[in-house]
């Protein structure tokens, strides 16, 4: 038996209820594998602030320097693969669930992904599993490099959009914010309150968006239209993105960032939620190529917001 608590918020990750668990190869490319062996799976990354669900297969995940896409109906996960020490199958004995629980180096689950078909829980018990007390400590090759040691990062201070997001994934953009000043890019800081309005407006227009939620060591994206959005009783954003839900607790947001950098079409913006420990924990944008019509809305929409 194996209990992981390590306090990190995702709801029947790390209770305590009697389960059994076996670890299996964390590193990449073996961890991209597995996971795209499951075709249904209901995808979890998040914390107390900003969470992300989504049902669907995953696409192959990326590591920080990869390439990276957001494409419809795949479930688009990113690792900082040194800061995911382990990889957990975990059946519930009562319920006969399983789920697959990505660890950091302090055992708290950074991504989970609950396996919903019969055939994929089958599937689960033939993965490739380490010794008992194993850890898969470091990434082995990188999915789409020779060896991760050898990546070249672009420095966040003059990179694009996602030398911006890889700089979050690092350690939560804490670094980034705190020499914040040296971007060369244009960034303000906004209301935060103007959130919810966003989201409304963009559901009402119907102006696709963008949304990425971090967790310790772990992104996930999606990207289409807002179907549905609603507050919740304590502050809580509820946005209903194409295939994905979207939960943001404003109470928890401390800071609201516009920034703009480099993407697809030119100079696009962003807004990065900071929680109170200035760790970015959600991102609404734009990825990869759109309509120029709709970039230019997100654009005059983005201008148009209000500064702290």
């Amino acid at each position: 038996m194996t209990d992981h608590d390590g306090g990190c918020g995702f709801e029947g990750c790390c209770g305590r209820r009697k389960r059994s668990a076996r670890l299996i190869d964390a590193r990449m490319p073996e961890l991209a594998r597995c996971l795209t062996l499951f075709q249904y799976v209901q995808a979890v990354t998040g914390g107390p602030v900003a969470r992300i669900d989504q049902a669907g297969g995953y696409a192959v995940p990326s590591l920080r320097g990869d390439a990276f896409a957001v494409r419809p109906g795949e479930i688009a996960l990113r690792l900082d693969a040194a800061g995911v020490a382990s990889a957990v199958v975990a059946r519930e004995q009562s319920t006969g669930s399983v789920t697959l629980h990505l660890l950091d180096a302090d055992g708290r689950t950074v991504h989970q992904g609950r396996l919903l078909s019969e055939g994929d829980r089958l599937l689960a018990g033939l993965v490739g599993t380490l010794d008992a007390g194993a850890r898969a400590v470091g990434p082995s090759a990188a999915i789409s490099v020779p060896a991760w040691e050898n990546v070249s990062l672009p420095a966040w201070e003059n990179g694009d959009q996602l030398a911006q997001l890889d700089a979050v994934l690092a350690d939560g953009g804490a670094a980034r914010r705190g020499a914040f000043d040296r971007y060369r890019g244009e960034h303000r800081a906004i209301d935060a309150g103007v959130v919810p309005a966003v989201l409304d407006h963009v559901c009402s227009v119907g102006l696709p968006i963008g949304v990425a939620v971090f967790a310790p060591a772990a992104m996930q994206a999606c990207g289409g239209r807002v179907h549905v959005t609603d507050r919740i009783v304590g502050g809580r954003v509820f946005a209903a993105v194409a295939e994905s839900s979207v939960e943001i607790d404003l109470a928890g947001v401390r800071a609201c960032h516009l920034v703009r950098s480099t993407a697809a079409h030119g100079p696009t913006s962003a807004l990065e939620l900071d929680d109170e420990d200035g760790r970015c924990v959600a991102v609404i944008t734009q990825f990869g190529i759109v309509g120029e019509d709709v970039h230019a809305a997100w654009e005059h929409l983005a201008v148009s917001l209000p500064d702290a």
